[in-house]
C-alpha cells in the first residue's frame, strides 16, 4: 500500500515542479498529493487500528481476570491455613 502512496507523491511532485509559479507548485503538491494520500492512508489503516485496540482491550481483560483469580486463590489459601492452624 505504501509503495502506491510513494509513487503517487512522486508523480504529483513532478507535476508540481512543472507549474509556472512556486505558489501553484506548492498548492498542486499539497492538494493533489499530500492531502489525498494522507486521507487514503488513514482510511486504509482504520481496520488495523481497530484490531489493535480490540486486542489491547482483550489483553487488559485477561490480565484483570488473572489478577482476580490469583487474589481469590491467595484468599482461599490464607483461609485454609487459618482453619488448620494449630492452637498453642
Amino acid at each position: 500500500m505504501y509503495i502506491i502512496a510513494i509513487a503517487w507523491i512522486y508523480v504529483v511532485f513532478m507535476m508540481a515542479i512543472t507549474e509556472t509559479t512556486p505558489i501553484a507548485g506548492v498548492m498542486t503538491f499539497l492538494f493533489y498529493g499530500v492531502l489525498p494520500v494522507l486521507i487514503i492512508v488513514y482510511v486504509m489503516g482504520t481496520g488495523g487500528r481497530k484490531r489493535r485496540a480490540q486486542e489491547m482491550q482483550r489483553q487488559h481483560e485477561l490480565q484483570q481476570e488473572a489478577l482476580k483469580q490469583e487474589s481469590l486463590k491467595k484468599e482461599t489459601d490464607e483461609a485454609q491455613l487459618a482453619e488448620h492452624k494449630p492452637e498453642i
